[in-house]
């Protein structure tokens, strides 16, 4: 149930951007594009959605993979992060319980 509000949500505030969107769009009057331009649009938009899907898969890969853990270095006085292996029994049951939920 509260997947799916969150799933509404996202989707009304979509909605609403789309909506801003068109008004915005239609409050420049009489200002033309051409097919260049809206061309020009859609790829910018495309690309850049792609560009910012593909680094987001890069960080979620190193995260994974444990690049992330490999860059520290073990002078610069931060604590380890927490990474499944570091985890105690407790904290790996309270992780496995919050993903059944």
């Amino acid at each position: 149930m509260k997947t799916i509000l969150i799933l509404l949500a996202f989707l009304a505030a979509l909605a609403g951007a789309f909506y801003a969107s068109y008004s915005v769009w239609n409050l420049t009057g009489e200002a033309e594009m051409g097919g260049h331009g809206i061309a020009a649009l859609i790829l910018g938009i495309v690309f850049t959605f792609a560009l910012g899907a593909g680094l987001m898969a890069l960080v979620f890969y190193s995260n994974r993979k444990g690049y992330d853990e490999q860059a520290r270095s073990d002078d610069s006085g931060l604590p380890p992060p927490l990474s499944p292996t570091h985890r105690s029994e407790a904290q790996q049951q309270e992780a496995a319980d919050r993903r059944e939920e």
